[in-house]
């Protein structure tokens, strides 16, 4: 395995290479994680799906790669990784998505040539909204216009930053400010239109036990990707590849190998 770096748009890039081949796979893993987490998916490629060249990404602000200057939304990520393709001359390659990766491969392969689409507990189904939720969301909304009045602009942004780090998801309290606007930005963006677009062969690997990215949303996707299987593993959660490794790799090397 060879670790590399290459430049996009004035971004750093970091990427592996392992495998050696003429048919090509893009590893993209999920929120808040990096290229390690895409491990199993890499070593399974390279002992038992022959005829593989592997690319595992660290997608932009996340593991060894820059991060954004500006709020970044699907479409840009999707750029990225199109413009990664093209300088890299590589042709129509197999797409394996886990969760926020998943969206990427839904909107890349939408749009260009791929040989095979495999989504993990991918998002792109946009998350149904509790009331809870939307109280919290225009509380959060009011108190922006409102608390800068009361108490001035830089404590309120210290209060506002602080009550948004702690009433969001752990992904959002853990990452950077430009990190937490992009996060804000993606999650909302529904993919459901283009996945009629997807004319690969299409395998969705689900944890039954998902509660981020539930079934349902695995079930949308089988039924609106017109050529698509569902994999499920029961007692999996949001990461069912780590919990049930042996059957995701006997499920991938027949994908891959078929």
């Amino acid at each position: 395995m060879m670790n590399k770096t290459i430049d996009i748009d004035g971004l750093k890039i970091n990427y592996t290479v392992s495998g050696e081949g003429p048919r090509n796979v893009l590893l993209m893993h999920g929120w808040g994680c990096s290229t390690a987490t895409m491990a199993l998916f890499e070593q399974t490629i390279t002992t038992q799906c022959p005829g593989y060249t592997v690319y595992n990404i660290d997608l932009p602000g996340h593991g060894a790669s820059d991060e954004p200057s500006e709020v970044f939304g699907i479409e840009d990520y999707t750029r990225v990784i199109e413009k990664f393709t093209r300088i890299l001359g590589i042709e129509k390659p197999v797409l394996i998505g886990h969760s926020f990766g998943g969206r990427i491969s839904i909107l890349y392969s939408s749009r260009n040539p791929v040989d095979k689409v495999i989504l993990v507990d991918s998002a792109g189904v946009k998350p149904r909204r509790s009331l809870k939720y939307y109280v919290k969301v225009y509380s959060f909304k009011a108190a922006k216009r409102v608390l800068p009045l009361l108490m001035g602009k830089k404590r309120a942004q210290a209060v506002i930053d602080a009550w948004r780090g702690k009433a969001g998801s752990a992904d959002y309290a853990a990452a950077s400010p430009m990190m937490r606007a992009i996060l804000s930005k993606c999650v909302n963006e529904d993919l459901r239109s283009v996945m009629p677009r997807i004319s690969a062969p299409t395998l969705l690997i689900w944890g039954e036990n998902d509660t981020a990215t539930p079934m349902r949303d695995a079930k949308i996707m089988e039924r609106l990707i017109p050529d698509a299987g569902l994999v499920s593993f029961p007692g999996c959660g949001h990461y069912s590849f780590l919990d049930n490794p042996g059957q995701t790799r006997a499920v991938l090397a027949n994908f891959l190998n078929s």
